[in-house]
């Protein structure tokens, strides 16, 4: 796709630079390290809603609103190379989402008290989070393309 056809395309629909994602991948990573190590504590609960809230907006509302996402286009994208192409966001977005529901289920199970739900959900998204930014591998993008492909047989 042209970067001008591209261009007219709603902003949650745009094509994006795969480095971006894998950037959120990294920063992800480390957030949801510091709330694995706290979880339990006050702050804990503090960097897991955090995290609750960021993979909400590239869910919802799409990657151009994701904060880590923000950062990179904002800090990062302009001082690198023009990327070599661009992916649909469709599979990223739906890596959000799942990113969403492990948070949602540990942000509850924070909140309650719960603390090994807790911990079990922050590890399971920390360990997609790490796939990602250190293999370039994309748990959540591939379970869309796995959907994808079976939608279509």
């Amino acid at each position: 796709m042209s970067n001008a056809s591209a261009a007219v395309l709603p902003a949650s629909r745009r094509p994006v630079d795969p480095r971006g994602p894998r950037f959120g991948a990294a920063v992800t990573t480390v957030v949801l390290i510091a709330a694995l190590v706290t979880v339990g504590t006050t702050v804990g609960t503090v960097l897991i809603a955090w995290q609750t809230v960021a993979f909400a907006l590239g869910a919802l509302v799409g990657l151009q609103a994701q904060p880590y996402g923000v950062l990179f286009r904002r800090l990062v994208r302009p001082r690198l190379a023009p990327p070599a192409e661009l992916e649909d966001p469709a599979a990223p977005r739906f890596a959000q989402a799942v990113g969403l529901l492990f948070m949602v289920v540990a942000l509850i199970a924070s909140l309650t008290g719960i603390t090994i739900v807790a911990t079990i959900a922050v590890a399971l998204a920390l360990a997609a989070a790490f796939l990602n930014a250190a293999f370039n591998f994309c748990l959540g993008c591939e379970m869309y393309l796995l959907g994808a492909r079976l939608r279509r047989s």
